[in-house]
């Protein structure tokens, strides 16, 4: 068989591999909490700040857009997870559908996305952390609070949070995860807060201009401003469900649990997000907004609720870290995967004998992300993650439909309502946003995926499993 044309059997993905299946321990609780967790995070805390200077006032109807096409993908994620409740998500399904060169592609993209978000947010608490070490009077030298970009020597703090989120997570699945759902309660409360006492000062005159960089955008000093183009940066705001399909296979009853868990958290960020947008707006300009790494604590220092503002600080300390968890985790188990398949070295998809879970994935996702974390900016790194996030969507949404022509008869415990509507709007969407994304975002993207190519094409499609069960047949 043709490498680029080998594939996994729809009706064998369950049987798993001898020694190196993951073991079954969350329920929808925990996969809510993990949605939610890695929605409702950096892109509401500082992104709103981000999208505002691009987009002005018009960055509402960003979110708006961005959260159509996320929610038309998140469907389409909740049939494949569905259908395929196995650990892998997009890159699963591609080895499937599209066959092993795609599913190299797409999982080589997940690598990139995971690894990439994990770092933007950890950069986004460190902003955050920062505050509350100055607000304290703690002495740290300012070369550590921040990267080279920002004039500093290292970013510390993210360094710090990501190498203990990947500790966390190497002492259990279900250990973790019902951490990450108290934390996630703390940051909803947090945001609960945030909306009633700034509400009351709402001031509509904010609103004006609406859009004062248009709605297709224009380009500003090398850099795309406008509604669509901030609609390509702060749709990292709103993936996150995308890890709950990671879970597939560590979830008890996946035939429920997943689609209460993917579709599920979108519509609660969904509601959280136009709130927490709108109020900040009618509560400040959009140019203060843009010009604070702390958008939503700046705005009730404004309104004199200072104590407030310091626990809404103190509360995206403690709290961010959910989103850090859940991309880590959803991460590491696309590198277990890919390793178990043998299109990664198969010694990295070892599990725990206590925990059942990928310990030396797991560390080793967390070094990765914690030296990305420590040298990158935030706007550059949000750009890159979505261009994965993007691509991976694209892929779902082209399996889901595939799968409606070839396996129309296979059971699905989720069918997506209007697939031909909801899969066309997703695909043509993130093609659209990616095109809105920064060039030198794309030409990066571009630089990862030929350096995967070529070791596919070198190493991993001599070592995978399929191809070595073919030698050997």
């Amino acid at each position: 068989m043709a490498y680029w044309n080998r594939r996994k059997r729809l009706d064998s993905l369950t049987t798993g591999i001898s020694g190196h299946t993951l073991k079954p321990t969350l329920s929808w609780p925990h996969l809510i909490g993990l949605g939610v967790g890695g929605i409702v995070g950096t892109g509401i805390y500082t992104l709103t700040g981000v999208g505002a200077g691009l987009a002005g006032p018009g960055v509402v109807l960003s979110f708006v857009i961005a959260g159509i096409v996320c929610a038309c993908a998140a469907l389409a994620y909740a049939e494949m997870a569905t259908m395929m409740p196995v650990a892998g998500s997009a890159y699963t399904y591609s080895y499937v559908v599209l066959g092993e060169l795609l599913a190299w592609v797409v999982g080589w993209t997940l690598i990139l996305e995971y690894t990439v978000v994990c770092s933007a947010v950890a950069v986004g608490w460190s902003g955050y952390a920062s505050g509350v070490i100055k607000s304290a009077g703690w002495n740290v030298p300012d070369a550590l609070l921040a990267g080279p970009h920002a004039g500093g020597i290292l970013n510390v703090p993210a360094v710090l949070i990501s190498l203990a989120v990947a500790g966390l997570l190497a002492l259990g699945t279900r250990e973790s995860a019902t951490v990450n759902l108290v934390l996630v309660f703390v940051k909803l409360i947090a945001l609960g807060l945030f909306i009633w006492l700034a509400a009351p000062a709402f001031n509509a005159e904010n609103f004006q201009p609406f859009m004062p960089f248009g709605f297709a955008g224009t380009e500003i000093d090398g850099v795309k401003h406008g509604v669509m183009a901030a609609a390509a940066i702060i749709f990292f705001a709103f993936y996150g469900f995308d890890a709950v399909s990671t879970a597939a296979e560590e979830t008890r009853n996946p035939s429920r649990d997943l689609k209460i868990g993917i579709v599920g958290s979108m519509l609660i960020c969904t509601v959280i997000y136009m709130a927490v947008a709108a109020v900040a707006l009618g509560g400040a300009s959009y140019q203060s907004l843009a010009a604070s790494p702390e958008p939503l604590a700046m705005v009730l220092r404004n309104l004199n609720h200072p104590v407030a503002a310091t626990l809404i600080a103190g509360a995206a300390v403690l709290a961010l870290p959910t989103v850090i968890m859940a991309f880590m985790y959803g991460q590491s188990r696309i590198f277990f995967v890919m390793a178990r398949d043998g299109l990664l070295p198969q010694r990295l998809s070892a599990l725990s004998p206590r925990t059942g879970s990928p310990v030396l994935m797991t560390l080793i996702t967390g070094v990765i992300v914690s030296i990305i974390a420590g040298l990158l900016p935030l706007n550059e790194i949000a750009a890159l993650a979505n261009a994965g996030t993007l691509f991976a969507f694209i892929a779902v949404a082209v399996c889901m439909l595939t799968l409606r022509r070839t396996a129309p008869d296979f059971p699905r415990k989720f069918r997506t309502p209007l697939p031909w509507v909801v899969g066309t709007v997703a695909i043509l969407g993130c093609l659209y946003l990616f095109w809105n994304l920064p060039l030198a975002t794309t030409l990066r993207f571009l630089v990862w995926n030929v350096l995967g190519l070529a070791i596919y094409l070198f190493i991993a499609r001599h070592k995978s499993v399929i191809a070595v069960a073919e030698r050997a047949g």
